[in-house]
């Protein structure tokens, strides 16, 4: 059921006008139905932090028809903010001990931006460890998004990622392995995921971290996989809360990198995402850009307007299905104490009670 607008957070005013169902708070508590607690660790940069929230938050408010969501967006001190930025987390976010003391049905820990593939010399590494291991202990399922899964299969399982040679960017194909957990119970069997990174974590390193691998892409690549439990931690390599503008958002600023010289090559097109007349307009774009730079002259305007009803969404519906039994789960399994991880009796060895 719908999202609480427990604060006032704008990510809530932008999904009421887009039309997902946000209540006050003073209606939910008239309301006989369950809360949920979610917590959502946004590691995300300045840029990408409130759509963020609002990709994470729409497929969660989308989810479920018997829960009221109160979504509890954190995130680390050790993440380099703006001045505007941190206004904001000040404002509407909660503190890591906040997020503590009340206590969290389940947790979204999202993706992040870093240079290089080590991760363990990062400034959040050690408090990204602490979050992980508190909500281990202390939740009853935590979804990891793209470096989240990275980060977590490093220091749990001493899976380190490797780098790529080639920027894995664009929209892939997938199938789903594993039909028989209640993960992906009724979702597409064949479905399509976004990714945008420059470093992998393989198969074989999935499985010889014990892992359940529910979905996998072109060569092998793992998209969504479990714990061996089969449910405390959820893994995503690929971006499936990606909004349909995500990728052109992305080409549009590598793009202006270029432009200022910060990059060295024009950036390629992201797989699968432009059709053929919004690669034709780029393509133009290209030509009259790459001259005027030659001839030191003012650069053409990117061409966004033109492109955005080009777009197609392949991932959204499959997305939401595989949230959707997610929360499904946890609301099955949840204690109703928010500081207890299950109801008595489920065995956290097996929660899912799968053979």
């Amino acid at each position: 059921m719908p999202l609480v607008a427990h604060n006032q957070l704008p990510s809530f005013n932008r999904l009421r006008g887009e039309g997902v169902k946000v209540l006050d708070p003073d209606a939910a508590v008239h309301q006989d139905i369950r809360e949920l607690h979610i917590g959502l660790l946004n590691m995300m940069p300045d840029a990408a932090l409130a759509a963020t929230e609002r990709q994470f938050f729409r497929l969660v408010g989308e989810s479920n028809p018997i829960a009221q969501f109160y979504v509890h967006p954190f995130t680390l001190s050790e993440l380099s903010r703006s001045k505007k930025t941190q206004t904001h987390i000040d404002q509407y976010y909660d503190s890591f001990e906040q997020i503590k003391q009340q206590g969290l049905d389940a947790l979204i820990i999202t993706g992040a931006n870093v240079i290089g593939s080590d991760l363990s010399n990062q400034d959040f590494w050690k408090p990204l460890i602490e979050v992980a291991d508190w909500a281990y202990e202390n939740v009853t399922s935590t979804l990891c998004s793209c470096l989240a899964t990275h980060a977590v299969l490093e220091f749990r399982y001493a899976q380190k990622r490797q780098p790529r040679e080639i920027k894995k960017w664009g929209v892939f194909p997938h199938s789903v392995t594993n039909k028989a957990h209640p993960l992906v119970t009724d979702i597409n069997t064949r479905f399509d995921v976004p990714y945008s990174r420059w470093n992998d974590v393989s198969y074989e390193q999935f499985t010889a971290a014990g892992l359940h691998i529910l979905a996998l892409g072109d060569n092998d690549c793992v998209h969504l996989a479990t714990s061996d439990d089969g449910f405390r931690t959820i893994f995503f390599q690929g971006h499936p809360e990606y909004d349909t503008i995500s990728l052109l958002k992305e080409f549009k600023r590598e793009v202006l990198l270029y432009i200022e010289g910060q990059r060295k090559d024009y950036p390629p097109f992201p797989d699968a995402y432009f059709g053929l007349k919004s690669a034709a307009i780029l393509r133009e774009f290209k030509h009259y850009l790459l001259a005027a730079l030659k001839q030191n002259a003012d650069v053409p305007e990117f061409p966004e307007d033109l492109l955005v009803d080009d777009l197609n969404n392949t991932w959204h519906d499959t997305a939401g299905a595989v949230i959707s039994n997610w929360v499904g789960l946890v609301y099955q399994l949840t204690h109703s104490d928010r500081k207890k991880p299950f109801m008595d009796g489920v065995d956290i060895k097996n929660p899912l009670g799968l053979a």
